[in-house]
C-alpha cells in the first residue's frame, strides 16, 4: 500500500453477529495501518449505532428496514426507506470517497455496496453463516472477493470469488488464562466439571425454560452450572433456584468475563449463532447447540448441522429442549471420551486468525 491513508467503508449490522466481526475487521485494519480512515454505515436505531462508537469508530445511520415476509402495506414503507437509503448512501460514497467498501451482511450493507459498485469502487463481502443472507446473495455478483466461514458456499456465491477465512472473534477469549484463578472468579472448586449454559443477552426462551424445567435435577449433577439467563429471565430464574439446593448453580443475567467462563467449561450449551460457534471452534469446546427457530431461513440449524456433520457438536431441536437437553448434558458428563472427541473436532474447524485473513484479502483488493 502507498503511504497515503486509505479510506474504507464497513457497512452492515442489525445484530451482534454482524457488528462484532465488523469491529474486529476494523481493529485489524487500524492495527496494520493506524492512519487508515474507517467509516461505518449501519441501520438507524439498530444496535450498531451504539456499539460502533463505543469501539471508537464513526458511524452514519441509514433509514433502511427489512421487508416483511408476508404481503402487507408495511412493505410500501420499507420500499420508501430503501430509496431514501440509496440516496443517502450515494451522498456518503461521494463525500467519503472510499478505496474499498466492505459488507458484513444486514440491511444497511445493500444500499452502500450497491452505490459503491455503481461508482466503480471495489467491494468485499463477509458472510458469517452457513446459509447466505439475502443481502450478500444480491451483492455477490459484483463483489471482488467473498470471505466465508463454511465450506460448500458455492451454492450461494460464485465459486471463484470465495475464500474460506472463518469469522472474526473477540481476541480476548484467546488469551492464556490461569484456570485456577478463573475458577476462583466464579467460586468453583477445581475438581468439579463446569457446564456453561448461555441464554443470550436478552434470554433464549427455550433454553431458559429447559433449564427451569430440569433445575432440580441439574442441581444434583456432579458438575457446576454457570447459567447466563439474559435480562428477561434473571428474576424468574433466581426465584426458582431458591426453592432447590443450588450450591453448584451460579445464575447471572450477563457474564462480563466470558473468556474465563469459556476456559473453565467442559460443556457449553448455547444457540447456534455464527459468532458464538466461531468462538467455540477457536477454543475447541464440547458443545450442545439449540438453534433458534426465529431467524431468517432457519440458518442457525444449518450452522449447527455443519458441526454435527463433522462430529463436532450435538444438536437439540428447539421444541425438544425441555426433554432432551438434560439427558445430553448427563451423557457428556458421564463420557469424557465423547467430550474430548467433540472438543477436538470442534477445534479443528476453528479459525482464530479470521480477522487477519480477511484483511489480507482486503489488501489484495486495494493493491
Amino acid at each position: 500500500m502507498s503511504r497515503q491513508a486509505k479510506k474504507i467503508i464497513i457497512s452492515g449490522g442489525g445484530t451482534g453477529g454482524h457488528i462484532f466481526p465488523a469491529i474486529s475487521i476494523a481493529n485489524e485494519l487500524r492495527k496494520r495501518e493506524p492512519e487508515t480512515e474507517i467509516l461505518f454505515v449501519g441501520a438507524a436505531n439498530r444496535m450498531e449505532m451504539d456499539r460502533v462508537p463505543a469501539a471508537g469508530y464513526e458511524i452514519v445511520g441509514l433509514p433502511v428496514a427489512g421487508f416483511q415476509r408476508k404481503i402487507t402495506l408495511k412493505n410500501l414503507v420499507v420500499i420508501y426507506k430503501l430509496f431514501k437509503s440509496l440516496r443517502k448512501a450515494k451522498k456518503i460514497i461521494s463525500r467519503f470517497k472510499p478505496d474499498v467498501a466492505i459488507g458484513v451482511g444486514g440491511y444497511a450493507s445493500g444500499p452502500v455496496l450497491r452505490m459503491a459498485n455503481s461508482k466503480g469502487i471495489p467491494t468485499v463481502l463477509q458472510e458469517q453463516n452457513s446459509y447466505a443472507g439475502v443481502t450478500n446473495k444480491l451483492l455477490a455478483q459484483k463483489a471482488k472477493v467473498i470471505c466465508v466461514a463454511y465450506s460448500n458456499m458455492e451454492k450461494y456465491f460464485p465459486k471463484d470469488k470465495i475464500v474460506i477465512t472463518g469469522n472474526p472473534i473477540r481476541q480476548d477469549i484467546l488469551y492464556d488464562i490461569n484456570k485456577i484463578e478463573a475458577r476462583k472468579h466464579f467460586d468453583i472448586p477445581n475438581e468439579i466439571p463446569v457446564v456453561l449454559i448461555l441464554g443470550g443477552s436478552l434470554g433464549a426462551r427455550s433454553i431458559n425454560e429447559a433449564v427451569l424445567h430440569n433445575l432440580e435435577k441439574l442441581a444434583q449433577l456432579n458438575a457446576h452450572i454457570i447459567w447466563q439467563t439474559g435480562k428477561l429471565y434473571f428474576e424468574q430464574a433466581g426465584a426458582m433456584a431458591q426453592k432447590t439446593a443450588h450450591q453448584n448453580l451460579k445464575i447471572c443475567d450477563f457474564i462480563a468475563r466470558m473468556d474465563l467462563a469459556y476456559h473453565i467449561s467442559s460443556i457449553v450449551v448455547s444457540r447456534a449463532g455464527a459468532g458464538t460457534i466461531s468462538e467455540l471452534q477457536a477454543l475447541g469446546k464440547a458443545c450442545v447447540l439449540i438453534p433458534s427457530p426465529n431467524v431468517a431461513e432457519d440458518h442457525q440449524t444449518k450452522n449447527a448441522q455443519a458441526l454435527v456433520n463433522q462430529k463436532a457438536a450435538i444438536m437439540v431441536k428447539d421444541p425438544e429442549a425441555k426433554e432432551k437437553l438434560l439427558p445430553q448434558i448427563e451423557a457428556l458428563l458421564a463420557n469424557k471420551d465423547m467430550r474430548d472427541e467433540l472438543a477436538i473436532n470442534c477445534g479443528k474447524m476453528g479459525k482464530p486468525d479470521a480477522a487477519k485473513d480477511i484483511v489480507d484479502e482486503i489488501y489484495k483488493v486495494l493493491k
